[in-house]
């Protein structure tokens, strides 16, 4: 019924416990989740999980706040995306939240690295996975540089873990994106966040965890992981006031619908 739309399960606070968290997974209905790239250093124990259980997906790319890392190019990309069950472009985009002693022009190397990811996910086909921190206003405009305006060609895709303003929402789903919320959404201190979750439609949402960061309350504090999900999707049918099964079913077909192929092999 639910679907983790974004999640690190190669990380190693949730690697060793993968059969535990596969059982809690079916024990609370989330039958699918997709399992986020964000080195390339990373990518084949990503993969690895995607190609080992039917009920994963992958991507590929490299976080904005990774330094120090391989850089990825075009063809690297394009050859990664083209593998078995890779169904998404990311996490990419922009992170200025920690500048430390630079400024927004020294991060010239992100946003460079941002174009590079667009130009493959229009070039394959698949969405992308945006990630933008105190920098939505550079992430609208090379979105909209690079031709990510919801005309054909566009690869579209998703502006996951979202906590930006109502404002940005909606310049992200004019550009053709769908809007993710995570556990955050259940946060005492996240009222402004909840008003922005009531603006967006049910049909372009997604619910994920970005485990193992942000549990959801009742969890907060703990190690998140895929079968909280629930939890993000309860806030959501508060907030629609639907029930929590409309929730899983809207937000499943809008994935489905996203990311294409993530169907196969699950049973209906």
């Amino acid at each position: 019924m639910f679907v983790d739309s974004h999640c690190h399960l190669s990380f190693p606070e949730l690697a060793a416990s993968l059969p535990e968290i596969r059982r809690a997974m079916a024990e609370a209905g989330v039958d699918r989740a997709l399992c986020i790239c964000t080195t390339l250093e990373e990518f084949e124990t990503v993969h690895a999980l995607a190609t080992g259980h039917d009920n994963f997906w992958c991507t590929v790319g490299v976080h904005p706040d990774n330094e120090g890392v391989q850089e990825p190019d075009l063809q690297g990309l394009l050859d990664r995306a083209a593998l078995p069950r890779v169904v998404g472009i990311g996490e990419t985009g922009l992170d200025y939240y920690r500048l430390g002693e630079r400024s927004v022009a020294d991060m010239a190397w992100q946003r460079e690295r941002f174009r590079t990811h667009i130009r493959a996910a229009q070039a394959c086909a698949k969405p992308l996975i945006i990630h933008t921190r105190s920098a939505s206003d550079d992430t609208l405009a090379i979105l909209k540089e690079e031709g990510e305006d919801g005309r054909p060609g566009a690869a579209g895709g998703v502006f996951h873990c979202f906590t930006e303003t109502r404002e940005v929402a909606r310049a992200a789903l004019d550009l053709g994106f769908d809007i993710s919320f995570s556990g955050i959404l259940t946060f005492k201190s996240a009222q402004d966040l909840r008003e922005v979750a009531t603006f967006v439609p049910l049909e372009r949402m997604l619910i994920e965890t970005d485990s193992p960061y942000l549990a959801p309350v009742p969890y907060r504090g703990k190690t998140n992981n895929p079968s909280y999900v629930p939890h993000v999707a309860a806030q959501i049918a508060q907030l629609k006031q639907c029930s929590v099964e409309d929730v899983g079913r809207q937000t499943s077909a809008n994935f489905e619908r996203l990311f294409r192929g993530v169907s196969d092999g699950v049973p209906a």
